[in-house]
């Protein structure tokens, strides 16, 4: 199926864009921008209607802080950004995080992914997937991209 085999392409792409990145630069971030929405339209088409899943692994907290710990060090000022529903700019303290938003997209496909190493079906792995993107992943990654798209647009990609 090759809806199934893009998906799993665009998420082991954006796992090892995270995992190789330790320094800012806008090349990382400009290739974020572009892949989000690929893997955010491959998932939307990805129909795998059935029956409700549980394949969540353990978190790792530990792993989970330590990642968004470096992530926020290397966005520095362009890690924090206002909410839909937030009040006006300075009347309380930013409550979106484009790290935080990378760190759950990146456990949740890493997750998957590591599933499928243990011989997990595909296509199961993928329900479980889609099934985590529409009540949890799915947020961040609109948020991502809508503060990615933000700090474009303003010219703030650039170091």
């Amino acid at each position: 199926m090759k809806t199934v085999e893009n998906v799993l392409d665009s998420a082991r792409e954006y796992c090892r864009l995270i995992e190789e990145t330790d320094e800012y630069s806008t090349r990382w971030l400009a290739r974020l921008l572009e892949l989000l929405p690929r893997l955010h339209a491959q998932i939307s088409r990805l129909s795998l209607a059935g029956i409700e899943l549980d394949l969540s692994c353990e978190p790792d907290l530990d792993a989970r802080f330590e990642l968004f710990s470096r992530l926020h060090a290397l966005l520095g000022e362009r890690d924090g950004y206002w909410l839909e529903f937030d009040g006006m700019p300075g009347s309380q303290a930013m409550t979106g995080s484009l790290a935080d938003d990378l760190t759950d997209i990146y456990s949740e496909l890493k997750d998957i992914l590591r599933l499928i190493e243990v011989e997990v079906d595909p296509v199961i792995a993928l329900q479980g997937l889609s099934q985590g993107y529409r009540i949890h992943w799915g947020q961040h990654l609109v948020d991502a991209e809508r503060h990615l798209y933000s700090l474009q647009a303003r010219n703030q990609l650039a170091g």
